[in-house]
């Protein structure tokens, strides 16, 4: 038997329905708040990905699906998506539109990492750029927006953490603190921050090694190597939050893993996701589009949720009704079913859902309508078709009601 490819899975009913009804959510808030759809390739050239989110990076460097293709370029399976935004952006010359450009995406990315709750290597993301401004107002309505996503499908016990990372220069002089510091105590962290230390010290601070948390709640903050510039935006962006009733943490240590983050960064995490527990993360990334090659700045602020995660979450935190199969018609023959069919078709325009059963014996059709919990069912026979009233049953109640076509079809309109 061939099985799916490990870290992978199929989404199945009644699982199906819940992203359904995450993603229809997520949309309805994109459109409250003027964001429209883009929907990029999922493969794209490696050197995106390589200048986008960093060499360095573990996702660069362990985690991607990168293969040659049959030209000899190098192509990868998108592990992120704000790279692929921010490159359609500058080839599409969005910058030559009006206004900000608000944009969002729902789709699959690619990270071969070790798989493990709420974590897989097809996982999904939903998240949106906003290009064009680098006022410290945006960042507070990008946050805002995820806010009310959460909202939306019904989790609110959650965490927001901000911080600032500051610009290009406020954290060389940080690095340099950073890599000081971590002369001494780098060799007692695990092996990844005693890379990290020597190639970029400000990712020893994504370590999620428990034994090395203590080492980093000891060095230096972020916020205390700010410039005034820098430290007048977050003390914007956190007014512009208050304002906005928002609750949140400053957390210090929140640098986020990717290198095109700059000034505000946030993350929301719940508990239903135990010690993995971030649903979302974002930030600002003011010159991702000159390192991707725009002469033109785009300074812009971003966020991605992780779908995966998020769609746990909503399971554990409500019962959402499964879909219900509205009605169960039970044809009595050939004949029947014939008549059957074009009667489905007049209930599915009421926007109901209709099973037309096919088995020869009613007994299996009156179990297969309470196995698929049908609202109601419909028996037709030769007397139905010939008087042209239909017998309906509340398979809730047991109360059953004979009805000509038009006043069946006006009980079934009624909630």
């Amino acid at each position: 038997m061939i099985q799916g490819v490990k870290g992978m899975r199929d989404i199945l009913p009644p699982a199906s329905g819940v992203w359904n009804f995450v993603e229809a959510a997520a949309r309805r808030i994109f459109t409250r708040f003027n964001y429209r759809e883009i929907r990029t390739p999922i493969l794209e050239e490696t050197v995106l990905f390589a200048r986008g989110v960093g060499e360095e990076t573990d996702i660069v460097n362990k985690e991607m699906y990168t293969f040659e293709d049959r030209d000899g370029s190098s192509l990868t399976l998108r592990p992120e998506n704000t790279a692929s935004v921010i490159r359609s952006y500058i080839e599409h010359r969005l910058d030559q539109q009006p206004g900000l450009q608000k944009l969002y995406y729902i789709g699959p990315m690619f990270r071969r990492e070790r798989p493990q709750k709420g974590r897989y290597r097809q996982f999904y993301q939903i998240g949106a750029e906003a290009i064009g401004s680098d006022s410290p107002a945006i960042d507070a309505e990008v946050i805002e927006l995820v806010v009310a996503i959460l909202h939306e499908v019904g989790i609110r016990d959650f965490e927001l953490f901000v911080n600032s990372v500051g610009s290009k220069k406020s954290r060389a002089r940080y690095n340099e603190a950073l890599q000081a510091e971590l002369k001494d105590v780098a060799p007692k962290m695990c092996e990844d921050c005693r890379r990290r230390a020597q190639s970029n010290p400000l990712r020893v601070l994504d370590c999620k090694v428990p034994e090395d948390q203590p080492i980093i709640e000891r060095l230096p903050s972020i916020l205390d190597f700010l410039d005034e510039e820098d430290r007048e935006h977050f003390r914007r962006v956190r007014e512009f939050l208050e304002d906005r009733q928002i609750r949140f943490t400053v957390n210090p240590r929140l640098v986020r893993g990717l290198d095109y983050y700059a000034r505000t960064t946030f993350e929301i995490t719940h508990g239903a996701l135990g010690s993995q527990n971030a649903i979302l993360g974002g930030g600002r990334y003011d010159r991702l589009a000159e390192t991707l090659g725009s002469k033109t700045p785009a300074p812009g602020i971003g966020f991605s949720i992780g779908e995966d995660r998020l769609v746990m979450t909503v399971e554990a935190s409500q019962a959402l009704n499964p879909q219900r199969l509205d009605v169960y018609i039970a044809p009595m023959g050939d004949t029947a079913l014939r008549h059957c069919a074009a009667l489905a078709r007049e209930i599915r325009e009421l926007d109901l859902s209709v099973e037309l059963g096919t088995d020869r014996k009613l007994k299996r059709m009156m179990e297969l309508a309470n196995k698929q919990e049908a609202r109601f069912t419909l028996i037709v026979g030769d007397n139905e078709i010939v008087s042209q009233a239909y017998t309906l049953k509340d398979m809730a109640s047991g109360d059953q009601q004979t009805l000509s076509r038009q006043a069946l079809l006006d009980r079934l309109r009624r909630p």
